[in-house]
């Protein structure tokens, strides 16, 4: 864990001691099952429940003599019960108390994630309702292709974070499992009722058929889960951060009063913010890598799993939760420039209106080929201009391709000025963004 990249209330489900009272936790659902079944005593199990604690410290110092964490944890439990002991962890396996101790990490900190998205989406809402309207350019290869809002661009993003939000949610039923099955997952020493029993306590489903461990398929899900959410917050940042380029420059991060760019130039506004999420999203899909590699384990179980789990799944959920927050932070406070959209609308002098000419073509009885000659032939000669540094609208503000085309005897054969003039019409392009918003957002 990196403390510069954690929020506390992610961070504190995965200290050492969140670890250790996750396994006491269950330690103590188990004690219950036993008492429900008949084994153990009232007296003994309320003393158990009540009294059995740990001390971090004292567990590393028997686990440097035991080299095992478990029986460490085990022994320091112990050591704060009286003959009642003996019942401790009867009939378990490490794993029993580990990985579903490990669950209830899980299940809590995806509750957060959960949380985290659905404020995301909230303000990625209320930021395309505000810029519905807003006209700008929509790029393809990064070039200009026709007009569209900044609102169905904020759409887009709300849509597929709904999609992860469904995922997440499915998610959680495949990683809320536990198991106290034994040592080879057999029950030869626990019977099912004790498993069910106890997994009703802790408020998780029992693993329908475990070997030594929860299966890791189960971990790679959340991790993958937890990849795509991350790739998609980053495909939000880097459209923001072109939005920054100064030859853009349609939206900006917020720049706070005091904040620096740049130790050399005073002027940079840059998106720091932003450049940040797109490296957390490569640390979270690295981690996806050893969760999927992890569910090959030998046989029954070996411990090969042990060692990535401590450094992804900690990692995973703890940069996911400070990833959300800060994109929540930056579309909140992003500032908009609808007149820049605008301009950068306009840059290309009447371009962006090419298929409309193209498409009224074939309705006056011009083949689909002559159309697309026509129209791509005063394309080029526009794009010739610009490349001159040419201006792209004359005195009356009209665009450079409107003149092509209105010049144009073979196009003026088949369409009026009235019609070519109504080729350029930005509501053309924004008729069914109330529709689009209404699938969205229902």
């Amino acid at each position: 864990m990196v403390e510069r990249y954690a929020r506390e209330e992610m961070a504190k489900n995965w200290t050492q001691h969140a670890r250790y009272a996750a396994w006491l936790e269950v330690e103590k659902a188990a004690v219950k099952a036993w008492n429900k079944l008949g084994l153990i005593p009232d007296s003994d199990c309320e003393k158990i429940v009540k009294n059995a604690t740990f001390s971090v410290e004292r567990i590393e110092e028997i686990e440097a003599i035991t080299k095992h964490d478990l029986i460490a944890f085990n022994t320091s439990v112990s050591e704060s019960l009286g003959e009642e002991s003996r019942w401790f962890h009867y009939g378990m396996t490490s794993s029993d108390a580990v990985d579903t101790g490990v669950a209830l990490q899980m299940r809590d900190s995806l509750k957060i994630i959960i949380e985290d998205v659905k404020m995301l989406m909230e303000s990625i809402k209320k930021r395309a309702f505000e810029h519905k309207m807003t006209l700008m350019v929509g790029r393809s290869h990064g070039i200009h292709g026709e007009p569209i809002t900044f609102g169905l661009t904020l759409a887009v993003w709300y849509d597929e974070v709904a999609r992860h939000l469904k995922n997440l949610e499915e998610t959680m039923d495949v990683i809320a499992v536990g198991q106290i099955s034994g040592a080879m997952g057999n029950f030869a020493h626990a019977p099912l009722e004790l498993e069910e029993y106890a997994m009703a306590e802790l408020g998780l489903k029992p693993e329908p058929c475990s070997n030594q461990v929860i299966h890791r398929d189960r971990y790679a899900r959340l991790a993958t889960a937890l990849a795509l959410l991350a790739s998609s917050v980053e495909k939000f940042a880097v459209q923001v951060r072109h939005l920054q380029r100064t030859e853009v420059y349609e939206a900006e991060e917020y720049f706070a009063k005091g904040q620096k760019g740049s130790s050399a130039m005073p002027h940079k506004r840059n998106p720091i913010l932003t450049e940040n999420i797109t490296g957390l999203a490569r640390m979270i899909r690295a981690y996806a890598i050893p969760a999927m590699e992890n569910v090959a384990l030998w046989h029954e179980r070996d411990i090969s799993h042990s060692s990535t789990e401590r450094f992804w799944l900690p990692d995973a959920f703890i940069t996911t939760d400070f990833m959300l927050h800060r994109m929540n932070s930056v579309i909140a406070n992003l500032t908009v420039m609808p007149e820049n959209m605008m301009k950068n609308l306009n840059l290309t002098g009447g371009l962006v209106f090419s298929q409309r000419v193209l498409l009224e073509l074939p309705l006056q009885g011009v083949s689909r080929e002559d159309a697309y000659r026509i129209v791509q032939r005063n394309a080029m000669k526009v794009w010739e201009e610009i490349q001159k540094g040419k201006p792209t609208t004359n005195e009356k503000g009209e665009s450079l391709y409107l003149q092509y085309l209105l010049a144009d005897e073979e196009l003026r054969a088949s369409l009026s000025e009235e019609q070519i003039r109504e080729c350029f019409n930005f509501d053309y392009y924004t008729k069914n963004v109330d529709a689009i918003f209404n699938r969205v957002f229902k």
